[in-house]
């Protein structure tokens, strides 16, 4: 399993950034990516403790643990320059809390989005076909939720994602301990998003672009 969407307590998560990592790794996990959500105000506090926390983690435990940041609910215009800050800040992965159909994100947040340098747009509800074309141009990995409410639209991203070549990835966007997922149910939501079993090996395949990108 490869899960590069998960929150800690460092934002709306209930574990430590360790107990996430081991509770993960007891699932058999390979890598977790450590995404607290972030804004303008609490950007330079998570990601140094985060990458902190995974630097310390990597240098004793199998699973690898890589910090990164969701930006999250900021109007969109601030995305782009949110993503060079965390990058400098030292996230090595950047999500984007797309336009999810159970929260009210502001419009035009995907597009911004995939006009960012990110690296995966999470949860991107009923984006357009325009958007996944621009994500598929600019190497974005759009994602498969297992997340309740979040994943109401998988079947519509990965139908467009398939129709203009945009590369998918599936993440849990864990926030307790019963989120995270075996790879029998991460089978279970890929088959359910209409696409075939084989696109398990093809995501977290995708996933691990996103690691070796990032190494």
């Amino acid at each position: 399993m490869i899960d590069l969407h998960t929150h800690s307590l460092f934002s709306d998560g209930v574990l430590l950034p360790a107990e996430l990592v081991r509770r993960a790794e007891h699932r058999g996990y390979s890598v977790i990516g450590i995404t607290d959500h972030v804004d303008q105000s609490n950007l330079d506090f998570v990601v140094p403790r985060i990458a902190e926390i995974a630097e310390a983690l990597n240098k004793v435990m199998k699973i690898k643990v890589i910090p990164g940041v969701e930006i999250t609910h900021v109007p969109p215009v601030y995305i782009a320059e949110l993503a060079i800050k965390a990058r400098s800040l030292g996230a090595k992965i950047v999500l984007v809390h797309g336009e999810t159909i159970v929260e009210p994100v502001a419009s035009e947040t995907d597009h911004y989005a995939v006009n960012a340098d990110i690296d995966i747009l999470a949860h991107p509800g009923l984006i357009t076909p325009d958007d996944v074309k621009t994500a598929a141009q600019h190497g974005i990995y759009l994602e498969i939720s297992s997340r309740k409410g979040h994943s109401l639209t998988n079947g519509h991203v990965a139908k467009l994602a398939l129709e203009m070549g945009a590369k998918l990835v599936l993440d849990t966007d864990s926030h307790e301990p019963s989120d995270l997922i075996t790879i029998e149910h991460a089978s279970a939501v890929i088959r359910g998003a209409g696409l075939s079993p084989d696109y398990v090996q093809i995501m977290f395949g995708n996933s691990d672009q996103i690691i070796q990108k990032i190494a």
